[in-house]
């Protein structure tokens, strides 16, 4: 075994915890109000609450978003149901689907596939660095043969987010 010290901690999504409390507070209102509702309509039973529960937890399920992690040659999205993860340094292809509601697919060497939304990069500065140094590392072993373009727009795109945070944080806007 080497000594290379410990291995770095993974990178995860900054604003998912706000997400997951939005979700949870968004269902949790719901579940109050509906059955505040029905209790003074006076049909609340217990069949009815049942159905409220459930109810409830398909709204918080629709609501939470995935968690995004991302290490060292490496990038995972992990949802209620399934977790999908790739190596970034061993990539083959990355498409971009959608208009308005885009998302990057990723695919890998070993055949592996991960759903990816855009903006949890734009946002997640610490991830797209991750994500980035492995596009390259795939480039540079000559894997990464489609979705250099799309790498290329996003970049820009973030570039442009970032350069707008620093004006803002400034007072120069």
């Amino acid at each position: 075994m080497q000594g290379n010290g410990p291995r770095p901690a993974p990178t995860g999504d900054r604003h998912w915890r706000g997400g997951a409390r939005f979700a949870s507070g968004c269902a949790f209102t719901f579940f109050g109000m509906i059955l505040l509702v029905d209790w003074d309509a006076h049909t609340l039973s217990p069949p009815r609450t049942l159905l409220w529960l459930v109810m409830t937890s398909v709204i918080f399920t629709i609501l939470l978003p995935q968690r995004v992690t991302a290490g060292p040659g490496w990038l995972a999205v992990r949802g209620l149901v399934r977790r999908q993860a790739v190596r970034t340094d061993a990539l083959v292809s990355i498409r971009q689907y959608g208009g308005i509601s885009a998302y990057l697919t990723l695919r890998d060497t070993d055949g592996r596939r991960l759903d990816l939304d855009p903006l949890v990069l734009v946002t997640n500065p610490l991830l797209w660095h991750e994500l980035d140094t492995g596009v390259r590392r795939s480039r540079a072993g000559g894997t990464l043969l489609e979705g250099t373009d799309v790498l290329e727009r996003l970049r820009h795109r973030i570039d442009d987010a970032t350069a707008r945070a620093v004006l803002r944080a400034s007072g120069i806007s």
